[in-house]
């Protein structure tokens, strides 16, 4: 997700330019400890001016999480090889795409999964970050239906991949994965590891 950076106001422009803003300092900082009256001032807008759009802070944390499975979306679904119509190719892309993601976008990415996003509406329920959790679900749904992943429980495979794919996600954003402990291609190697466990 390009990083987005804070652009002057315009008037009926004044949602956009919050979320942008307050999006450049959770990528500045790696985190969302500012308060809405700090994103006011970066904003160059009154204190008071948030709240014609955000409720609390909540909300607006709520919204940045939901543009982020927005954009996590559309990185898994931009991915699928073009030279292979390999189910384990496209899944090996979709997993590599997930943790790409999380690493370029860290603060974002915390963000999504942190409860303090999920306040003000339950954004884990929401379309938008279902729709995430679909593309693996799509995935597997059609390897199954063509005998190439073992017919059982979509929503269970779905649950491993995706507990995987965050596992490895965080462990690289922190830097724990370590040559010296996991080898030098840990991603790829659990990616194989983990589809070896769904393949008939």
């Amino acid at each position: 997700m390009p990083n987005p950076t804070s652009r002057p106001y315009h008037h009926g422009d004044l949602r956009r330019t919050i979320i942008e803003t307050a999006m450049a300092m959770l990528h500045e900082d790696k985190g969302w400890q500012f308060t809405l009256r700090e994103v006011a001032r970066r904003a160059g807008v009154s204190h008071a001016a948030p709240y014609k759009h955000f409720p609390d802070k909540a909300a607006l944390l709520a919204e940045m999480a939901l543009l982020g499975f927005d954009s996590l979306h559309k990185a898994l679904t931009t991915v699928k090889p073009k030279k292979s119509n390999s189910l384990r190719d496209e899944f090996f892309a979709v997993g590599r795409a997930y943790v790409r993601f999380g690493t370029a976008n860290p603060g974002l990415y915390r963000l999504m999964f942190s409860a303090e996003a999920g306040k003000a509406v339950d954004v884990h329920l929401s379309e938008r970050a279902l729709a995430v959790f679909g593309v693996i679900t799509e995935l597997l749904v059609r390897g199954q239906t063509a005998g190439v992943l073992r017919k059982r429980d979509v929503r269970g495979q779905a649950a491993t991949c995706w507990a995987q794919m965050h596992g490895a996600t965080m462990l690289t954003i922190e830097s724990l994965l370590l040559i010296e402990k996991v080898g030098p291609d840990p991603l790829d190697a659990a990616l194989l590891t983990l589809l070896e466990g769904l393949e008939n």
